[in-house]
């Protein structure tokens, strides 16, 4: 998976959290209204939601899996190549020194 992909699900994400958040505020302020078509679209919109809530879920728990699973193999190669990771993290540091000592 790209980080680019990665970063498009969490925005993604965050963008249906709000969708949902909104939801819910107009079905509280619509509590109040009466007849059959607004209790039925309610009752729909409710339905919804709570679907809508658990794909979520479901999508929270496979960014929060591939994250893990993302960890572990940087673990595994950090244990296996101990000197390249530590030359890899000298070579940015380095650069990022550079680029702070330019300002």
């Amino acid at each position: 998976m790209s980080e680019i992909s990665q970063v498009t699900k969490e925005k993604l994400i965050a963008d249906f959290r709000v969708v949902v958040a909104d939801a819910e505020e107009m079905l509280r302020a619509t509590a109040g209204q009466a007849g059959d078509k607004v209790s039925e679209l309610r009752s729909k919109a409710q339905d919804h939601l709570a679907s809508a809530k658990a794909k979520l879920a479901d999508a929270e728990a496979a960014l929060v899996d591939k994250a893990k699973q993302v960890g572990r193999v940087a673990d595994d190669y950090v244990q296996e190549n101990p000197w390249a990771s530590v030359g890899v993290a000298a070579g940015i540091g380095f650069l990022v020194g550079l680029l702070i000592g330019r300002r």
